[in-house]
């Protein structure tokens, strides 16, 4: 009996073996930009917190990242499917989100990133305000439908009033960072003005040629995302796990930016070596701002409220729960 019960036994752990297969390993693809907003994602890909986070989950996931410059590229890599989820703005996500509403297309978001201060600067030393920027200055942004555009429109229209919101819009130029950067600070173009974000912000007030004339917080009275994670409903749909495995992730990159700067600074250069920054000073950009970093999402109902007013979107979410998935619903989000 006890041969008969072995025998069993050892027929039952081979049919074990036999039967249940591997798990498959699934391949995705993140879509990431340019600049400290996306230290993140460069610290998710270099420690393959992904990975982690998928196995913890019981996910077998090898991560590929793509390098997409503006929001409308990655909007459109996202859509097109060349990446699974992509980092990209607010305005341009919810964009998609009511376009497409209802349908496997539709975006939404899984997390927030990154919410650091986008900031107008401009060489003109007795430009105060954006009334006194010249007709014939121009101000320069990455894209015409980045997450500058829509500060630039929700500041005039603030600044100049309902429906001023595109008095700006002719002055934009569409200019990659390191060159609008450089064409306003060399004083010699017509751009005299850069709507930068970090580390481009910093590089451009530390030189002295250049200060601030508005940012983000103008415009939303105070934090605003700057990026956030989105993919469509069909992805999200059919991988269900993922949103968990990916804000995870984040928070966990976002974790190590505030505890340990001096190691995000090092992880940033890596990815992006400057000629302009040092590690010390990467360093002293995070710990300046600690909380710029993580998954909560700021101002997405005041950017949708924004967008109905000036008709770019035609159905307004009553909060950023409708636009988001579940796993960060509880956050202090707004």
């Amino acid at each position: 009996m006890r041969r008969s019960f072995a025998t069993r036994l050892l027929a039952f752990v081979l049919a074990a073996t036999v039967t249940t297969p591997a798990l498959a390993q699934t391949q995705v693809k993140i879509g990431i930009g340019f600049g400290i907003g996306f230290l993140p994602m460069f610290i998710m890909r270099d420690l393959n917190l992904v990975e982690k986070h998928a196995k913890a989950a019981g996910l077998d996931v090898k991560t590929e990242y793509q390098r997409i410059s503006g929001s409308a590229a990655m909007q459109d890599a996202v859509l097109s499917g060349s990446v699974d989820m992509g980092a990209y703005g607010v305005a341009a996500m919810l964009f998609a989100w009511d376009k497409a509403k209802g349908t496997p297309q539709q975006i939404f978001g899984i997390a927030g990133v990154n919410s650091s201060p986008l900031v107008l600067v401009t060489n003109k030393p007795e430009v105060k305000t954006l009334s006194e920027l010249a007709p014939t200055d121009k101000i320069a942004m990455p894209a015409l439908v980045s997450p500058q555009m829509y500060a630039l429109q929700m500041v005039s229209e603030k600044v100049f009033g309902a429906g001023q919101q595109d008095k700006l819009k002719p002055q934009v130029v569409a200019l990659p960072h390191p060159e609008a950067l450089n064409a306003m600070l060399s004083g010699g173009t017509e751009v005299k003005a850069y709507f930068a974000s970090p580390p481009f912000t910093q590089i451009a007030i530390d030189s002295g040629k250049a200060h601030a004339v508005a940012s983000t917080e103008d415009a939303f009275g105070g934090r605003a995302s700057f990026l956030v994670l989105g993919a469509t409903r069909r992805y999200l749909d059919a991988n269900p796990k993922m949103a968990d495995v990916m804000i995870g992730a984040i928070a966990e990159a976002s974790d190590l930016i505030r505890n340990d700067p001096a190691m995000a600074a090092s992880m940033y250069l890596k990815t992006e070596p400057s000629k302009l920054l040092d590690e010390a000073r990467v360093t002293a950009i995070l710990k300046a701002n600690p909380d710029d970093f993580g998954v909560a999402v700021y101002g997405v109902k005041q950017t949708a409220d924004f967008m109905a007013r000036a008709k770019l979107i035609k159905t307004v979410p009553v909060s950023f729960k409708d636009v988001f998935a579940a796993p960060i619903h509880q956050t202090k989000s707004n």
